[in-house]
């Protein structure tokens, strides 16, 4: 690494020499970001938007016209279009056209604000002009709502359309050293929604001479970077390097902010921070707040309070289900219809997670003989704590499993506090020595139906991983997390993208 280091150095400080050349012709096939072209990706989400808002304040209309007892007045069908304007107002201020580097939660939290603020700036013009007696509060209402509710999943239908046109994300470069680098690169391209698109690689020269990664070509060196920001039209540089002791990060820097407007860095705080995070100005030095929101007491209580209204409105619709996946199973398999195991929840308090029964009546017994008997089995449910084929799910079960929908009796669990609705996996007792270190962290919260393992990779996740998602969605938890998750788990379970 310091050998890597010196030799990036002495590279960068010489301006445009053969190196750099050598950097031309490599990225030379790739055409130059055009500006005119990233500044109009913003258009598609601004008339998309500009659309739901009339589309949504139509079907108010039509609302009031069904269920409304008075006639709908002027001032109510003139004021659609100031709120609409206002609506998307907000949104701009608050950096949603395009809204590059904003992760889902942070997205989702920011429409929120949007729709919520336009309803205050509404109220607030509604009594200065003392027209807020004419207007229709169930236009005004079923407006917002449709927005609230609606603008999010428009949002990210337009950009996978953007995506697919190349319309979506601004071109960014990464320097970073060998798998650092690599793993950045993974990420971006797992996190599309962020709107970062990598074009070139820089690392050192570690790759050979006009080599690529998944389709993004490595530049070379530093110097050869500083050079892209003007062949490729790149404004984004990302620094990769959390290992690079600090001296030498500043001088990379600061040779970087010559040639891109925009420098990020990935510190080496892998394990520490969380999303809720806010850099500080401690006159002059650096800092960085973490915010917990587990020890808010009031964030808390939403939480519970969304599991027992979603649990309820819910259980309307599921207690049929639940009755014809019953009868299933004790066709195929006679009783019991539920299985009760124990399970670590919060604050390492046992109860019995209730699911219906996807195996046959003595799997545990299956289970010590097969492992005994196949090594490959064997060491398959050490890593991953279950069986691909499992011989021992029954056919209903084997369906119950793709679909999700052994998972529903669970809904029990959360309306007795002893679950949630989002939250880390329900592990076993006899799991506990494999979680490790994190264990105290993963249960200061309640386990879930749903969680990041279940919409992160879920079946092809190792254990190890599971428990590492687990707990940095404990670290960054959040309302807007939970929310974001139970709209990624819906998406999962119609694409049955791998069920458990």
């Amino acid at each position: 690494m310091q050998r890597a280091e010196t030799s990036l150095e002495a590279k960068a400080s010489t301006a445009l020499n053969d190196d750099e050349r050598d950097g031309r012709d490599l990225l030379a096939p790739r055409a130059k970001a055009k500006p005119s072209r990233r500044r109009l990706s913003a258009l598609p989400l601004l008339f998309s938007d500009l659309g739901l808002g009339f589309l949504v304040s139509e079907a108010a209309i039509v609302i009031h016209g069904v269920w409304g007892h008075d006639p709908l007045s002027e001032i109510s069908v003139s004021s659609i279009v100031p709120i609409i304007v206002v609506w998307i107002a907000i949104r701009a201020l608050l950096g949603l056209y395009p809204g590059y580097g904003l992760d889902q939660t942070e997205e989702l939290r920011r429409q929120s604000y949007a729709v919520g603020m336009a309803v205050a700036v509404t109220m607030v013009f509604g009594f200065a002009s003392h027209t807020v007696g004419h207007m229709s509060r169930l236009v005004i209402f079923s407006t917002f709502i449709g927005l609230l509710v609606l603008s999010p999943f428009v949002r990210y239908f337009i950009k996978r359309q953007m995506r697919r046109i190349r319309l979506w994300g601004k071109p960014v470069v990464i320097l970073g050293y060998g798998e650092t680098g690599v793993e950045l690169l993974k990420l971006l391209e797992r996190e599309w929604t962020l709107g970062y698109r990598p074009v070139a690689i820089f690392d050192n020269r570690q790759a050979p001479a006009k080599g690529s990664l998944d389709g993004v070509p490595y530049g070379g060196t530093l110097g050869d970077a500083m050079f892209s920001g003007r062949t490729l039209g790149v404004d984004t540089a990302i620094f990769a390097m959390p290992h690079t002791r600090r001296e030498r990060l500043s001088r990379y820097v600061d040779w970087a902010s010559d040639k891109f407007s925009h420098v990020m860095i990935i510190p080496n705080l892998g394990g520490i921070t969380n999303s809720a995070v806010t850099a500080r100005d401690l006159a002059g030095t650096f800092g960085v707040e973490i915010r917990y929101n587990l020890l808010n007491p009031w964030a808390l209580r939403t939480k519970r309070a969304l599991d027992l209204v979603a649990t309820l409105l819910g259980a309307v619709l599921a207690v049929p289900l639940i009755a014809v996946i019953s009868l299933l199973v004790y066709l195929e398999s006679g009783r019991p219809i539920f299985y009760k195991d124990w399970r670590m929840g919060k604050d390492n308090q046992l109860f019995k997670c209730v699911k219906f029964r996807t195996m046959v009546p003595n799997s545990e017994v299956l289970l010590q003989k097969l492992l005994a008997e196949d090594p490959a089995a064997r060491e398959e449910y050490t890593r991953y704590h279950k069986l691909t084929n499992d011989p021992r799910i029954t056919r209903v079960g084997r369906f119950l499993r793709k679909s999700s929908l052994d998972e529903l009796p669970q809904l029990w669990n959360v309306l007795r506090g002893e679950m949630s609705l989002v939250g880390p996996r329900p592990y076993l007792p006899r799991e506990s020595s494999d979680i490790g270190g994190t264990q105290r962290e993963i249960l200061r919260v309640s386990p879930g139906i749903t969680g990041p393992w279940q919409v992160s990779g879920r079946s092809s996740s190792s254990f190890e991983e599971r428990v590492k998602m687990d707990a940095y969605y404990v670290r960054d938890w959040s309302v807007w997390l939970d929310l974001v998750i139970l709209a990624r788990t819906v998406k999962s379970v119609v694409l049955r993208d791998g069920a458990c």
